[in-house]
């Protein structure tokens, strides 16, 4: 690979983790890796200016603003910070300051807290807006999530400026966070990463309620603007902020480089001690006029860099490998280790991620390995001391078979996730349950996630084919119930036995069968026993049945605890009829767009309307649409299709397509 492709590799790369840390809150390498990346494309642009690119990942910073919240333009720009690994590193900063201000200069030393960056604005007083950093010139306005943060003064104190910018990092607590992922572990979810990644999650939640249930702090490190005030120095700002009701950042003025150092290598030794998530240093020039003078590249200010500690990683030794099995019903391998102090708590397991990653490393019970924390939270083994290895270590395989239930165990098809394809899988149950009540599939009223739970608690339900066995006089006993609720809910779940064959599949959870293809297949078999014994190939006749598809509901029908569930639906009375009998095939192989209001149509119906004839309906225009069905206040669908030269119809001209001869 030569430098020119490197680059472009590095930049896509970087991209790509940059659309999984800032817009989905889900990074899937450590910011160690992340900054590693990032140094090594500074470093190939730097030697190689003929391929610079103003759109590189490394001249701004990664976020984006989401289409969800409005976008907010920041007065001031949120930039974000060079870093530094090493002190030698830390000696070049300073040689540099030394080099631009020969007079003299001073530091400021603060832990960087691993958060969401925020801009808080304030006009007389009051808090008014709050956005976040997105790609520091264009955020997302969270103002009513930021209402419910703790921390956050809603009035400033003391004798503050009649306008103000603030800048400062949203987080979660370490207790909180555990404390939630205990509740979420309690509950059969998916465990949080790491506190920087729920912090911000809650902040993108469009419910503001949502938020205010994460008890999320914030702590403030910058005055962007402050109107009809002056400062001289960082630290006068940060005393300012305290006045005025703020948690402001710690901080140390250093008048050396060693002095920094020593604070650096001080907050390094006790990040256990701070309640917040520390992932580094940042060393500040102190003088305002000097950061003036000094001024900023493309994406940092040159006044400024983050030490960045490197992760902390400690030798075990294997005593076992278990295998989880995840509410998905994604088996998860995992090594029961020495018990080993990392990060500020006691680690006994640590994740191998899948057989794949074993077979990369070559972990072996009873192998001496390097233990660490991913993202700080979820310990992880990163390799393996082989000279430490002992005799008689034999290879690990993943099994063939559930550990839970004892079904076959499937990998999936991008070959890296091993999954249990039980239907009465206990580590799935709770899972399961949940979406053969929900709304796309048999529409349970009132059977939501806590009820569900509560069921599940209190051993009443087992599995989605229990629902038609449960016992309103139980039911009633559980908290926040009573007669009353549960009759309701036993009066919803008698409704549900007529939904019909294609909202039973999409509750079967089959793999890529959802509401659509529980359609299309109700459809054309009519009911779940001609399904039951049609062949593969016979699926695969059916439209928009792959053979993937195919083989999967094949797979599924197959199993005894498939079998034993339709058992259980049968006998309690739930229809496998269709509901959804195809009328005739005059609109095989079309796709039908719609847009606008109809008439007399909802589009719901509509959409109904051309499924039961066979036909397709899309939710975007190209040029593979037959139709595109057009009401009132149509929008850019519309102006899509004429553009591609998409046959347009109003539901006039649609009443006599679908009129019988």
């Amino acid at each position: 690979m030569d430098v020119k492709q490197e680059i472009e590799a590095l930049r896509a790369e970087i991209r790509e983790h940059n659309r999984h840390y800032y817009d989905e809150d889900a990074p899937v390498i450590s910011d160690f890796e992340y900054d590693a990346l990032m140094r090594r494309l500074e470093e190939l642009e730097a030697a190689h200016p003929e391929f610079y690119d103003p759109a590189s990942p490394s001249q701004h910073v990664g976020g984006t603003a989401k289409s969800s919240f409005e976008p907010v333009r920041h007065e001031v720009p949120l930039e974000s910070l060079t870093d530094v690994f090493s002190f030698e590193e830390l000696t070049a900063f300073d040689e540099r300051m030394l080099a631009a201000l020969p007079e003299g200069r001073e530091y400021c030393v603060e832990p960087k807290i691993d958060g969401l960056s925020m801009s808080l604005e304030y006009e007389n007083g009051v808090f008014v807006r709050g956005a976040t950093r997105g790609d520091g010139v264009t955020g997302e306005d969270v103002t009513e999530n930021l209402r419910t943060v703790r921390s956050l003064p809603q009035r400033l104190r003391g004798a503050f400026p009649p306008r103000l910018i603030v800048r400062g990092e949203v987080y979660m607590s370490r207790a909180v966070f555990e404390e939630l992922n205990e509740r979420r572990a309690g509950r059969g979810e998916q465990l949080l990463a790491n506190p920087r990644n729920a912090a911000a999650g809650s902040m993108r939640q469009q419910d503001p309620r949502v938020a205010a249930s994460r008890k999320l702090d914030i702590i403030v490190f910058n005055i962007q603007m402050a109107e009809g005030r002056e400062f001289s120095t960082h630290i006068e700002t940060l005393e300012a902020l305290s006045e005025y009701g703020f948690d402001a950042v710690p901080h140390t003025l250093c008048r050396t480089i060693g002095e920094c150092r020593r604070r650096i290598e001080e907050i390094g030794e006790g990040r256990d001690a701070f309640p917040y998530g520390i992932d580094g240093a940042v060393v500040k020039i102190n003088s305002l006029a000097q950061r003036e003078l000094l001024g900023s590249t493309a994406r940092a200010p040159r006044w400024a860099v983050a030490y960045k500690y490197p992760p902390e990683q400690r030798e075990s030794v294997v005593r076992d490998i278990v295998v989880q099995v995840g509410r998905t019903g994604v088996l998860t391998p995992k090594a029961v280790i020495e018990p080993v102090r990392l990060a500020g708590t006691t680690v006994t397991n640590a994740t191998l991620h899948n057989q794949d990653f074993i077979a990369k490393l070559d972990v072996r019970v009873g192998d001496t390995v390097l233990v660490r924390k991913a993202g700080e939270i979820i310990p992880e083994v990163v390799a393996v001391v082989r000279e430490k290895r002992p005799q008689g270590a034999e290879p690990f395989h993943m099994p063939e078979n559930c550990p839970e239930c004892g079904s076959p165990i499937v990998r999936d098809e991008d070959g890296v996730a091993m999954r249990c394809t039980g239907a009465e899988c206990p580590a799935q149950r709770l899972r399961n349950i949940i979406h053969f009540a929900s709304r796309e599939a048999m529409d349970i009223e009132g059977l939501g996630v806590s009820l569900a739970e509560a069921l599940v608690r209190a051993g009443l339900l087992t599995s989605p084919a229990g629902i038609y066995y449960l016992d309103a006089a139980e039911v009633a006993k559980l908290d926040r119930m009573g007669k009353k609720s549960a009759a309701n809910l036993m009066a919803a779940i008698e409704r549900s036995k007529s939904a019909g064959l294609a909202r039973l599949l999409c509750a079967f959870g089959i793999r890529q069968v959802g509401s659509k293809a529980g359609k299309v297949l109700a459809a054309h078999f009519g009911t779940l026993d001609k399904l039951m014994s049609a062949t593969e190939e016979e699926l695969c006749a059916v439209p928009e049945i792959g053979a993937v598809t195919a083989a999967f509901i094949r797979e599924w029908l197959d199993s005894p605890q498939s079998r034993h569930q339709i058992s259980l639906l049968r006998d309690a009375g739930v229809s496998f009829e269709s509901r959804e009998q195809l009328r005739d095939a005059r609109f095989r192989g079309m796709t039908f767009v719609l847009t606008g209001t109809l008439p007399t149509y909802t589009r719901d119906e509509a959409a109904a309307v051309i499924e039961s004839f066979g036909g397709k309906v899309s939710g975007s225009v190209s040029k593979k649409t037959s139709y595109v069905l057009a009401g009132d206040s149509a929008g850019s669908k519309l102006t899509k299709a004429r553009e591609l030269g998409v046959e347009v119809i109003d539901e006039e001209r649609f009443r006599a397509m679908i009129r019988d001869e």
